[in-house]
């Protein structure tokens, strides 16, 4: 089993590098010598800053994380949750659509004393406030391109209908799996049916009882998250404020280079919004490949030149490649810490 992740693991890697190197390839080929020199003359305070915006994004998803683990577990500290943001951009970077990070979330709660039921709770409940908020920022941007016309229709309009529908469906598909017991428990049939007809379930009728009872344990951790209704309001605009500041990047750097005119803070937001609708459903690890087409059609109508490369290349090594390494680095710590 350890073999097969670290396989998988390393073709995710290759996968990456493959389209980093395309990416570079493209965006350096024809003015690398410009697109050096922006990097090199960027303000190193403006820099700064928008790495400091990044710990924001994370510190916010972890105070998010933090105020859910609450209703289970009291000691569940701050730093704990900040760490595990670190550590699943690691598991979030190398794994299509983000896939690795939800199995570790829950993984890592049941070491601090979290029954699996309420874990699974937990990273289901992030996940919904973190999609909906994702999603309020698309719809605000429609609707406002609707009357503003920041962009023309085309062909980006219909990836960003596609990137919003999707989106919105893994809401409704959480919300259903939350609440729909009788959902939940059709499913389980089927699926026990299925692997019993395979011959992987032996005992048909003692397996279905063990998922009705970890259903409905389920549902109880499921019933004292979402009791407290007003603070599940305040997660999704913490979700809100941290996707709003990670949104911003973009025009931070754009400071760094000198320019304070081609973009203001709401339309970095409305553009940020369209990129990530269009990266969320490419199934690359990171949405490599999708981002960064996204951040050239969109950005590019309002940055010109070398300009718009060198923003892209320091926004995605600060949003994902040195999430990746953070990452990296604190779950290196952690296993260092647990043999000694």
């Amino acid at each position: 089993m350890k073999k097969n992740n670290i396989l998988k693991r390393v073709i995710s890697f290759i996968i990456i590098a493959i389209i980093t190197s395309l990416v570079l390839y493209y965006s350096l080929k024809d003015d690398y010598k410009n697109i050096i020199h922006e990097i090199k003359t960027i303000n190193k305070l403006w820099f700064l800053v928008a790495f400091i915006m990044m710990f924001m994004y994370w510190m916010i998803k972890a105070l998010v994380r933090k105020k859910l683990v609450s209703k289970f577990n009291k000691n569940y500290k701050f730093i704990d949750s900040f760490k595990l943001s670190l550590e699943l951009n690691f598991f979030n970077g190398v794994t299509p659509f983000a896939t690795g990070g939800e199995p570790y979330e829950v993984y890592s709660l049941t070491k601090h004393g979290i029954k699996g039921t309420d874990s699974t709770n937990i990273m289901i409940q992030n996940f919904i406030t973190y999609q909906i908020a994702l999603v309020l920022l698309g719809m605000i941007a429609i609707i406002t391109n609707q009357f503003v016309h920041i962009f023309p229709s085309g062909f980006l309009t219909y990836l960003i209908t596609i990137g919003f529908t999707i989106n919105f469906l893994v809401i409704v598909f959480l919300f259903v799996i939350t609440f729909g017991k009788k959902i939940d428990k059709f499913i389980m049939k089927i699926i026990v049916f299925i692997l019993s007809k395979f011959k992987i379930v032996k005992n048909k009728e003692n397996t279905l009882e063990k998922f009705h009872n970890y259903l409905e344990e389920f549902h109880e951790g499921a019933t004292i998250l979402l009791k407290d209704k007003k603070t599940f309001i305040k997660m999704i605009m913490l979700q809100f404020l941290s996707l709003s500041i990670f949104y911003l990047i973009p025009l931070i750097l754009l400071y760094g280079m000198g320019d304070y005119s081609s973009l203001n803070g709401y339309k970095s937001i409305i553009i940020s919004a369209y990129v990530m609708l269009i990266g969320s459903f490419v199934p690359i690890p990171g949405g490599t490949g999708g981002l960064e087409y996204g951040f050239i059609a969109f950005y590019g109508n309002f940055i010109k030149g070398s300009k718009l490369n060198a923003i892209m290349l320091l926004w995605r090594f600060i949003t994902y490649y040195f999430g990746i390494m953070l990452g990296a680095i604190v779950l290196n710590f952690k296993r260092k810490k647990v043999k000694e």
